[in-house]
């Protein structure tokens, strides 16, 4: 099991709860040896030079999946605001071409937080069968943005 790992949830549960009774102490403890057990940390040394790249990566993915789901709000707004309402719903398939099931999730997720877009199923080969709002719109978008994620969560997760 990764300690640090360990250590690492357990503080966030502690600082997340501000609760230090020792009853909720040992179950943050607990919780976060359960969820390194589940998450299963990849073997190998941590290298702390990595850390404030991955960081930067980090805030910049959280920052994209903002601005996403901002502007795929103002545009389902529009959509269903306008008495016309061309919208041409359907399924399209984005490669995740992540190195990782976890990757695949995490950018499965953000498709699935911008309104109009959900993620219904992923194929074994990691292909993402997303239901888009107007699937003539998303498809021309779909590979510059899965491409951007892919790239920010190789940096996390490497």
């Amino acid at each position: 099991m990764a300690i640090w790992m360990v250590i690492g949830l357990w503080l966030v549960y502690l600082a997340l709860t501000a609760n230090l009774e020792l009853g909720n102490v040992a179950l943050g403890l607990l919780v976060a040896m359960g969820l390194t057990l589940l998450l299963r940390p990849p073997r190998g040394n941590f290298e702390l030079r990595r850390l404030p790249r991955a960081l930067a990566a980090l805030v910049r993915y959280l920052s994209v999946v903002f601005l996403d789901v901002i502007k795929s709000g103002l545009v389902v707004a529009r959509l269903v605001l306008d008495p016309a309402l061309h919208v041409k719903p359907g399924i399209i398939a984005i490669p995740s071409d992540c190195d990782s099931e976890l990757a695949t999730a995490l950018s499965a997720h953000a498709i699935t937080l911008a309104p109009g877009e959900m993620v219904v199923e992923i194929g074994k080969d990691g292909t993402m069968y997303t239901h888009a709002l107007d699937a003539t719109r998303a498809a021309e978008f779909v590979e510059e943005a899965q491409e951007l994620r892919r790239e920010l969560l190789r940096k996390i997760f490497r």
